[in-house]
């Protein structure tokens, strides 16, 4: 058994593929994290994270699998769902040992386990699509707070570029302290100091002087159209659950 630490991210994953073929190991387990020496009977290789044997996974990849399918190995990365890079070794390996096209073969363990990653991250980003509540900053840029569960905030550039395309705007991740900022022209991922506030209150004067008063009608909004007669809160909290509320404007 050998072990390979490689530093999480998704280049480092596909250099950890090339290193197994290269080397020709057999039976292998992946770590994400720093390296330690391994017990007295057990093999470990640290993973250097390589772009160009990156590049040449990825290009074997593409001549297995379709487009589409490609798409689905790297949201099942972007999961970061913990212990679950095995699973995608696995996937990967299989791809490359196998003489046909495999990415419909859901009696395998490992191409069931991505299509189940895969829908979880969707529907966690679709849910983002729909609870992100910006809020107007003093500089005119648009500033939201999230704290997904998976790491989708990548996968939420376009629809937000298609939707304010006019506007600045800013999406940030409190729980990986990172974001995207769209300028109007581009967008690229930046770190924030005073993002890990995540009371708006707290932010209160970094907002323009009218956003109060766009929350506060969007307040009255919500609790106008409300229906106490038709209430059901299970069925509320399982279309918008409690660990959302905090970034929603109309619940807080």
């Amino acid at each position: 058994m050998t072990t390979l630490f490689y530093d999480g991210s998704f280049e480092g994953l596909l250099t950890a593929i090339y290193e197994i073929y290269d080397r020709k190991l057999g039976l292998v387990k992946l770590q994400k994290g720093e390296f330690y020496d391994s017990a007295m009977f057990e093999d470990t290789l640290k993973v250097i994270t390589s772009d160009s044997y990156a590049a040449r996974v990825l290009k074997g990849l593409r001549t297995k699998l379709s487009p589409n399918a490609v798409q689905r190995l790297y949201i099942a990365h972007m999961a970061e769902i913990a212990n679950e890079e095995n699973n995608l070794l696995g996937y990967i390996r299989y791809v490359f040992d196998s003489t046909q096209n495999i990415e419909d073969d859901y009696g395998n363990r490992f191409v069931m386990r991505v299509s189940e990653i895969v829908r979880m991250v969707r529907r966690e980003k679709h849910r983002m699509e729909a609870f992100v509540r910006f809020q107007k900053l003093k500089d005119e840029t648009y500033y939201a707070t999230v704290e997904p569960d998976f790491n989708v905030l990548p996968l939420l550039i376009r629809h937000f570029r298609n939707r304010y395309t006019d506007q600045k705007w800013i999406i940030y991740d409190l729980k990986r302290n990172y974001g995207i900022y769209y300028d109007k022209h581009d967008t690229q991922f930046i770190t924030l100091d005073f993002a890990t506030v995540s009371k708006p209150d707290e932010l209160i004067s970094a907002y323009t002087e009218e956003e109060s008063i766009y929350q506060h009608l969007w307040k009255n909004y919500f609790h106008s159209v409300n229906i106490p007669a038709r209430k059901n809160t299970k069925l509320h909290v399982r279309h918008i659950p409690k660990r959302y509320w905090k970034h929603l404007t109309e619940k807080i």
